[in-house]
């Protein structure tokens, strides 16, 4: 299978050999992340603000989340819980069953850089220009970098 997001407001499962079209799910925007998939559920940003959580066999919604701004960045899962960052200028650590809020972070500014996450560490990015290092259990910051510019891209953690 291969989940994509479009800009005509779905996520689309298509068969990964002939491009057939499995199952398609209607959002309430512009699906501009790319869709991430843990433990039979496909998750996926919207320029409305919202997160969803879908059954990767069928398309059905399990939950949906709505931010306080578009959802550019790309979710990750890891531990049983979804994270990603909205233009509200917040960090969200979601429940992946549930939908429920584990934590929030606030930057300063937009935060549509994808997380990375590795050893209990949520690695992000904002365009507050600073790069975050936080912990995935609580959300507190462990350190963050600034740099000369805002920051998009997802890191590389490696070691």
């Amino acid at each position: 299978m291969v989940y994509v997001g479009s800009g005509d407001k779905n996520v689309y499962d298509l068969n990964a050999s002939d491009g057939a079209l499995i199952w398609n799910f209607t959002t309430d925007n512009l699906v501009y992340s790319s869709p991430a998939v843990a433990g039979g559920i496909v998750y996926a940003g919207t320029m409305g603000g919202s997160v969803y959580a879908l059954n990767a066999s069928c398309g059905a919604c399990f939950w949906n989340f709505t931010a306080g701004g578009p959802v550019y960045s790309s979710p990750a899962i890891a531990g049983g819980v979804v994270y990603f960052g909205s233009d509200d200028h917040d960090v969200y650590a979601l429940n992946a069953t549930t939908g429920a809020v584990i934590w929030t972070y606030t930057t300063g500014s937009f935060v549509d850089s994808p997380p990375a996450v590795s050893g209990g560490i949520v690695y992000i990015g904002s365009r507050d220009n600073n790069f975050y290092a936080l912990n995935a259990s609580t959300g507190s910051r462990l350190w963050s970098y600034t740099t000369a510019s805002f920051l998009d891209s997802s890191a590389a953690v490696a070691g």
